[in-house]
Order: C-alpha cells, then sequence, then structure tokens
C-alpha cells in the first residue's frame, strides 16, 4: 500500500525539517514551495533604507520578529553593522520556532505563551504601556500591518525593517500534475494528497492561484492543515472544505496535527 502523501509548501530552504519529521512518521512529503524568500541586499533599492534602520538599532526600545525568515536575514545585517549587539533592547519573537532561533544566536526573546500570530503578541504584558517607546518590526515587505496598527494606536512609535520580499514560484502544468497528481510514479496507482500543510495566509492565497490556473480543483476538498484561525477562515472563503487547524505553524505542530487526521493503518 502506498504511503499517504502530505504536500508540503514551505520555501525551498525550510521544508527539509517539516519533511524529515513527516517521513519519519511513515507518510511521504511531497514538496511544493509556495513562496520564494529573497533577502534584500545591497543590489535593491530599497537596501539604504534597510541598512539606516540597521544602523539606527540602539535608538529603539523594542525589536520584533515576525518569522525565522526575519532573524536569518535581520541577524546576518545586524551582525554587519554591530559586532556586539547594542543593551537595553527588549528583543521580542512572534512565535516558538522564531524565539528558538534567535536564543540560539545568544538573544533572549520573549514569545507569547499561547497563540502564534499578531494578536498573541499584542497580549503581552510587555506590549501594553508602551507610550513614546520606539519599536522596530523585522519583516518581510509586505506584511500584515495589524502588529504596527495597534501598536501605533498605545502611543509607540513604530517602524519596519523590510528584510525580504517574498515572491510566488512559478511553476508549468506539467511540473503541477508531477508534483501533486505524482505523474512520474511509476507504480500502477499512486497514492492521492492525503493532507496539504499551509503556514501562512499569502502561501495559501498562491497555492489558490496555482490551482485556478492550472485546474487543480480536487485540492478544495483534500484536508487541508493551516496554523491559525485567521488563516482558517480566509481558507473557508476561498472554498475549501476540509481545513483543520493546528496549534501553530511550526514543523511539530503541523506535523502532529496532520499525523491525527490519518489513520495509523494508512502509515504502515
Amino acid at each position: 500500500m502506498p504511503k499517504p502523501r502530505i504536500l508540503v509548501t514551505r520555501p525551498a530552504h525550510q521544508a527539509a525539517g517539516q519533511a524529515a519529521l513527516l517521513e519519519g512518521s511513515g507518510l511521504e512529503p511531497v514538496l511544493l514551495p509556495l513562496l520564494e524568500i529573497t533577502p534584500v541586499d545591497a543590489s535593491d533599492p530599497d537596501f539604504n533604507l534597510l541598512k539606516s534602520k540597521v544602523m539606527d538599532l540602539d535608538l529603539y526600545h523594542k525589536v520584533i520578529f515576525i518569522s525565522a525568515n526575519a532573524v536569518t536575514c535581520g541577524i546576518d545585517l545586524i551582525d554587519q553593522y554591530w559586532p556586539q549587539l547594542p543593551i537595553g533592547i527588549e528583543w521580542l519573537a512572534i512565535g516558538r520556532q522564531t524565539a528558538a532561533q534567535l536564543n540560539s544566536l545568544g538573544i533572549t526573546a520573549t514569545q507569547p505563551s499561547n497563540g502564534y500570530d499578531s494578536e498573541a503578541l499584542l497580549s503581552l504584558p510587555q506590549l501594553q504601556q508602551i507610550a513614546t517607546d520606539k519599536i522596530l518590526i523585522m519583516r518581510g515587505k509586505g506584511g500584515r500591518e495589524t502588529l504596527a496598527e495597534q501598536l501605533s494606536q498605545r502611543g509607540a512609535i513604530v517602524e519596519y525593517a523590510d528584510l525580504y520580499r517574498r515572491t510566488a514560484p512559478h511553476y508549468t502544468s506539467e511540473q503541477i500534475s508531477s508534483i501533486i497528481s505524482n505523474t512520474n510514479n511509476s507504480s500502477a496507482r499512486a497514492a492521492p494528497l492525503a493532507a496539504v500543510l499551509i503556514t501562512s495566509g499569502e502561501a495559501l492565497n498562491n497555492l489558490t492561484q496555482l490551482m485556478t490556473e492550472h485546474s487543480f480543483k480536487p485540492l478544495l476538498h483534500t484536508t487541508l492543515v493551516v496554523p491559525s484561525e485567521r488563516v482558517a477562515r480566509i481558507a473557508a472563503e476561498l472554498g475549501y472544505t476540509r481545513v483543520i487547524t493546528a496549534s501553530g505553524p511550526d514543523n511539530q505542530a503541523m506535523a502532529e496535527t496532520v499525523l491525527s487526521t490519518i489513520d495509523m493503518d494508512d502509515r504502515t
């Protein structure tokens, strides 16, 4: 019996950990990156603005990292201009994986105990009495505005460090068919996708666009594992009929959720 096939949609450089967890649990990970991450570098017209924010790091009371990609790109840039981190900054992370990555680099970051989104971060005690605080949000260009808007309403002075760009990869119909339908499989009967793992609203929108362009409407009725109620609402609005919300976007939470939806007999 073929193993249940799980579509992993993380960016290519982040997919290995999730794929390994699934494979170790008797599932077959299928990789279809729905986002490409491109760091803002010296060739980018926005680099000088980003550089100025990093060079002024010591002027901020709090620095918030929105994602693991923000940590990778942000710390690489900070290291170029700050051999030693400025003192007195309070570091915050939007979720467990982001905080763990900061901690591995020697930066102790506060994270929400419940939730992995802007709303959870906004509930932290450290972000309640913040009038006149200068806060830098380290993120990808064009992210959600909820966090900055709410912090500004509380009296903070909020600025962005846009560290990377997210774009949708291009796929041909043949590539999509090969990946999703497993048309290159030489076995007599290839297993259909058992579930799709989605870690952001943007990735979900990109998947929906691919389905529209390449006529893969059956995916609307494939089990979709999402990281939050917000993304679940987006999925429902887009017409997905089998949406399950994980406890968070990290690899472990997503793997545990998809495993709970698949009968053990299907993995042996």
